[in-house]
């Protein structure tokens, strides 16, 4: 078996980062026919097929899909490296523009943020928040926050913030008085719960708890359905009914007693948010500096 390439690995990401060999051959200013035969070589020397090629489409197959997986964070950490030569004494110069969630714009990225400034002052960051999920490069965006599920296959990600967060269960004391406490999630079904709509794709999750194995799914039934994460918390607040969102989104709440912990051993607990962002030959300086910064962190 001969042995890959790196280059020609690096050749194979840009094919399935660009949907095709022309378009890749255009990104990097070479021809179609020496990015083929560079593809071509990779597969003889692996002794397996990594993409599909049809007149209409070129896709990773399952094994090319596995291998970029495994590549992609060395390939981006290789071209970083290379970067980095002589570029000490740059200073970072720009602006960065990032589309975040609503709750990591509120609770995690504000610390984040303000000391990334502080450090570089040449840099102008832009932050849009939402919660519907769009195409950041698309849209303009250096990069963008989310949460695994929601991150792009050919993009790289890298932890920001917290490692794990929890969604939490709660209702004012008011509520709770009246309606009596759950003790179990079947009983939530009986509970008025005050649901969370994105915006953009219309999706109204179910509320997902879980312990040990056991997990317990209930759909949202209730007064008030909203794509506003503030109205959601006053609305609970003035005990209209339940209400299951991120841990910290009603911290404060919690700890004024305007909100009563539920079902605290039923919390779902998730992988917490990423930073993800196209890996490129040529970084904009502000999101080269910014990734350094979270790396860092």
């Amino acid at each position: 078996m001969a042995t890959p390439d790196l280059a020609d690995a690096a050749l194979l990401a840009a094919v399935a980062d660009a949907g095709g060999f022309r378009a890749a051959a255009e990104r990097r200013g070479a021809s179609a026919s020496s990015i083929s035969d560079a593809v071509r070589r990779l597969e003889e020397a692996c002794g397996v097929r990594l993409l599909n090629r049809t007149t209409r489409s070129v896709t990773p197959t399952e094994a090319g899909a596995r291998l970029l997986a495994r590549l992609r964070p060395a390939l981006a950490e290789i071209e970083d490296a290379f970067d980095a030569l002589g570029g000490d004494e740059e200073t970072p110069t720009g602006t960065l523009r990032l589309n975040v969630p609503t709750i990591v714009a509120r609770r995690v990225l504000p610390p984040i943020a303000t000391e990334f400034l502080r450090r570089h002052p040449g840099v102008r960051m832009e932050v849009v928040a939402e919660d519907s999920f769009v195409d950041v490069l698309a849209a303009g965006f250096d990069a963008g926050v989310r949460y695994e599920e929601r991150v792009e296959l050919d993009m790289i990600a890298i932890p920001i913030g917290p490692r794990r967060q929890r969604f939490a269960a709660a209702a004012a004391p008011s509520y709770l008085e009246a309606r009596g406490r759950p003790e179990h999630p079947r009983d939530v079904a009986a509970h008025a719960r005050i649901g969370h709509r994105f915006a953009r794709s219309g999706l109204l999750p179910a509320w997902e708890f879980a312990r040990g194995a056991e997990v317990v799914k209930v759909p949202v039934e209730g007064p008030l359905v909203a794509s506003a994460l503030e109205l959601e918390i006053a609305a609970a607040v003035a005990g209209l009914g339940l209400i299951y969102t991120f841990e910290d989104a009603l911290s404060d709440e919690i700890a004024k007693g305007a909100l009563v912990p539920v079902l605290e051993e039923w919390w779902l607990s998730f992988t917490g948010p990423l930073l993800y962002y196209q890996s490129r030959r040529h970084m904009p300086s502000p999101l080269r500096a910014f990734v350094d910064f979270v790396k860092g962190l």
